[in-house]
This record gives structure tokens, C-alpha cells and sequence, in this order.
């Protein structure tokens, strides 16, 4: 994972991923507030990161971006050997009233020079989208350029706003295309006439369906929708998040046969606090053509020990409820029930840092969940599993000592949804790196979050007025998640992109 370490810990601004042709993972982020250069990290692994020379500063003063620096992508080169960046400037002079998109290029994804041709940098026009004339906002939105080839043209998608329409409802994912003179505006590829603005746009294709991603600042969820061409008219499915609340500006780039999409994190729902970039996830589709969020296939090259549910400890009550009990079915099945309120069942941990999975099943329309960092009071995460409505939530719960009028924590911190069966059985898979939790059901991630209130505890499964079991689990140990946010000599970011220092 990967965070800032200066004076604020909210530094981290949006996001994008290029890996080169050795496996390694470059990250490019802005600097906020000040969005006064473009930061680079390199990973061998997309989990942990290390700093290395800064990739683009703001212009001289005079120059189309002697403000601010916003949003990139990174590419190959189109028309020869090498790579180039696409980024949104601001010009001091404009007020930061108007945005542009410019580039630059690069030999080797380490030093970069702005030299932009292709009648860049250039910014947002009537007829299409608003202009000066045609802007009812009095600031133009213009900004996280992201390219895209197809059939063998070059395009940009950008963060745009149509022409017309209700002021907060013209957020749209413009277009430009590469000609001859240069990129030349076309009609947006898709506005959805519901958000303020649609950022960070990409594209990709996948099994034949492109599928465009946006994130949404009204509800701050990562959004999609999806064509049968790259041209085409973009639908949305009943349910189109993809990223549920907290995470934001996803960008995705192709791993091998895998799609990872990366992101920052909104740790305590704030823009303004803890933004971190947690460990990506890969993209399927299902055979509804909807997209899936599955977990990180990297994961698994992580496991030092196999610890299966035989030889793990049994579970223990925590609150003592007398209606409650715990019984050992076989080596690979325990039953929990209580009849009247709750009772916690847990165990120590083998590892801080682990992936749990097997199968949990529920008898009766009780409640239940899972217990992470759960003290001898009961406090610490709860993951609450509502088989009957299909809702999963991941809350903080437990004592308040800062307010005795007060004395308890009870915080959603994300909620989603789960398809559920008349079996009322899931498979989960649990992950805990660090302050990262994620929790997948029926192999699709419906929990990814941060969050830093409690560290230390058991984990286990909660009951009330049900009949729930866990059955064929195990808990896969993994390292604790390197903590480097920067080199501590500059000079040494060359040596550590050799070939033989990141594998």
C-alpha cells in the first residue's frame, strides 16, 4: 500500500498505473493541495511502493501550466519507441477558470519532457461542450485525459461537460480524436444527464464489450456502463458501481491476461482526510456482460503457511450470553447458535496479517457476521452478512472512552449488496494487510476499504437469534505490508529499477 508521509496524509491525489515491459508497476499521482508536480513510485508487486524522481513539474511562469498540475495517463508512444503522458494544466492568468490537456514524453518512464504537438494542448469548445460563451458555471471542466487506441487511431476521453442541459446534470466523458492537424473535438462518447462531472474516464475492452469507468463525486462510488462498440451508445445495468463509497479515480491497466484497476482510498469518508492506495483488484465479466470485482490474483504468491480450520483454536464466547453455544461438528465444521441476543465466538489470530476463507452458512432469518480486532469487550469491525435483504456491511463498533454521554462507536463505515440464494450459503474470503480489509463473497469483492481505529484483537463470527456454521475454512498468513513511502537518497531511485533489484 502506499500513502503520503509529509505534512499532510492526504497528499495522494488521483491515480495512474503503467507496467512496463519487466513486470514493474509505475505509479504516477499528483501532490495535493498544491498539485505542483506529478509524483512517481515503482512496485514489483502493485502492493508495496518506493519513490523515485518526481515525473513532471508545473511551467515557468507564462507558460499554459504554470499553476497547477492535474490528472494523467500514461501510454506507448503511437508514432514511434517510447512512452507519453497526457495531464490537465492551469494557467495562473486564467484564475483557474479555464483547464487544458497537454503531454509529454519519455525514453524510459523516469525523465520527462513536455513537448506537445498534435495541436496541444487544447481545451473545451462549443459545439460540444462548454466554452466561455456557453458556461453557466463560470469554470470549464476539461481534465483527466486518458488515451485510448482503436483500430489502430489515436483518442483522448476526457472529463467534459456537455453543452446543454441542466447546470449540475452535464457531466459527460468527452471525446478527441488524433487527425491529421491534430486532436479534434467530436460529440461526447457518453453523457449520462444525472452527475455534475464524470472524472478520471478510461476505457477498455473486455470479452468484446467496452466498458467505460468514471468516478462520481456526488456519491463518491466508481461507476460504469458498457457498449458493444467503442463508439457505440453506453447502458448502465439496475446496479452500475463497481467500487463501493470511499474509493476513487480508478484507472485501469492490463497485467498479463489479468485487468487491474487501482485507486485511492477516502479513509473516514473525507475528502479532506487519510487518502490511501490500496492493493488493486482485477476485473471479470459475468455472462450477463456485467463487470465483477474480484480479488488480486497476487495474493496467493504471498502465503507463507496454510493454517486449515482442524488446527486452528476453537472459538470462544466473549460476552458471556447463557442462550448461546458453540459446537465442534467435525474438524472442519463448527456450529454456533444463540437464541436470544448476541454472542461473539472468537480466536487468535495466527498472523496481523492473513487471508481467511472457507464456507459460512445460516439457518432461520437471524443475524450474523464476521469479527476483526475484536477485544475481550466486544469491541473492534464487524462485518455484518444479511442473508434475507442481501446486504453486506463492514462497521466499527464498541466503546467510546473519549465521551462518556456517548460511550459507544457505532459506524457504517461501507455497505453493498450480494446476490442472495435459497441455500442462504456463501463462500467468503477475508484479507487484513495492514489497515486494508477486504471481503469477497461467492469470489466477488464486495468490501474494500481502510480504516485505522483498532489494531489488535481476535477474530471470529458473531450470532444472534440464528443457527450459523463455518465449515472447510483456512487462514493463509502473509507478510506485514513494507511501509516505505520514499527513497531515502533521491540518488538511488536508478539502481532500484534494475532489472535484478525488484524481483
Amino acid at each position: 500500500m502506499y500513502s503520503g508521509s509529509g505534512f499532510s496524509n492526504w497528499e495522494i491525489g488521483d491515480v495512474d498505473v503503467f507496467i512496463d515491459e519487466k513486470g514493474i508497476h509505475h505509479l504516477f499521482h499528483l501532490i495535493i493541495p498544491n498539485h505542483d508536480y506529478i509524483a512517481h513510485a515503482i512496485s514489483k508487486d502493485g502492493l508495496s511502493w518506493k519513490r523515485v524522481k518526481n515525473a513532471l513539474f508545473v511551467g515557468d511562469p507564462g507558460e499554459w501550466d504554470d499553476d497547477m498540475l492535474w490528472t494523467m495517463h500514461i501510454s506507448k508512444k503511437s508514432d514511434g519507441e517510447g512512452y507519453e503522458m497526457y495531464y490537465t494544466g492551469l494557467k495562473r492568468q486564467d484564475k483557474g477558470i479555464e483547464q487544458k490537456v497537454g503531454r509529454a514524453i519519455s525514453t524510459d518512464l523516469l525523465t520527462w519532457k513536455k513537448e506537445n504537438l498534435y495541436g496541444l494542448p487544447f481545451k473545451s469548445e462549443a459545439p460540444h461542450y462548454e466554452g466561455k460563451n456557453n458556461n453557466p458555471r463560470q469554470w470549464i471542466s476539461f481534465r483527466d485525459p486518458f488515451k485510448y487506441q482503436y483500430k489502430g487511431e489515436d483518442y483522448l476521453l476526457i472529463c467534459a461537460r456537455s453543452a446543454s442541459g441542466p447546470t449540475y446534470r452535464r457531466g459527460c466523458i468527452g471525446v478527441a480524436k488524433r487527425e491529421k492537424e491534430g486532436y479534434v473535438l467530436q460529440k461526447p462518447l457518453h453523457i449520462p444527464y444525472v452527475y455534475d462531472d464524470v472524472e478520471c474516464p478510461c476505457v477498455f475492452e473486455i470479452k468484446g464489450t467496452h466498458y467505460l469507468l468514471g468516478s462520481i463525486r456526488e456519491d463518491i462510488k466508481i461507476r460504469y456502463w458498457s457498449s458493444p462498440e467503442f463508439r457505440g451508445e453506453y447502458s448502465a445495468f439496475h446496479n452500475n458501481v463497481l467500487m463501493p463509497q470511499g474509493n476513487y479515480a480508478a484507472r485501469v491497466v492490463k497485467d498479463g491476461k489479468h485487468f487491474l484497476v487501482y485507486n485511492f482510498y477516502f479513509a473516514d469518508g473525507n475528502v479532506n482526510t487519510h487518502r490511501v492506495i490500496p492493493p488493486p483488484k482485477e476485473l471479470d465479466v459475468d455472462k450477463s456482460g456485467r463487470l465483477l470485482l474480484k480479488s488480486y490474483y497476487y495474493w496467493e504468491k504471498l502465503y507463507q503457511k496454510t493454517i486449515y480450520q482442524k488446527d486452528l483454536p476453537h472459538p470462544l464466547p466473549i460476552l458471556g450470553n447463557p442462550t448461546a453455544e458453540f459446537v465442534l461438528e467435525n474438524e472442519n465444521k463448527w456450529r454456533f447458535g444463540c437464541r436470544s441476543g448476541y454472542e461473539i465466538y472468537g480466536f487468535e489470530k495466527p498472523s496481523n496479517d492473513f487471508v481467511w476463507e472457507g464456507t459460512l452458512s445460516v439457518e432461520g432469518m437471524g443475524k450474523t457476521g464476521f469479527v476483526i480486532e475484536c477485544d475481550k469487550e466486544g469491541t473492534g469491525y464487524y462485518i455484518s452478512i444479511d442473508f434475507m435483504n442481501g446486504f453486506v456491511q463492514f462497521r466499527a463498533w464498541g466503546f467510546n472512552e473519549k465521551d462518556v454521554k456517548n460511550n459507544f462507536i457505532f459506524e457504517n463505515i461501507q455497505t453493498n449488496q450480494f446476490e442472495i440464494s435459497e441455500e442462504k450459503q456463501i463462500s467468503f474470503k477475508i484479507i487484513r494487510y495492514g489497515n486494508y480489509y477486504e471481503l469477497s463473497i461467492n469470489d466477488i469483492v464486495k468490501l474494500t476499504l481502510l480504516d485505522f481505529k483498532y489494531n489488535e484483537g481476535k477474530v471470529g463470527i458473531y450470532v444472534c437469534s440464528a443457527v450459523i456454521s463455518i465449515s472447510d475454512s483456512k487462514i493463509h498468513v502473509i507478510p506485514e505490508p513494507e511501509n516505505e513511502y520514499a527513497a531515502s537518497d533521491p540518488e538511488k531511485y536508478d539502481n532500484e529499477l534494475q532489472p535484478n533489484s525488484l524481483i
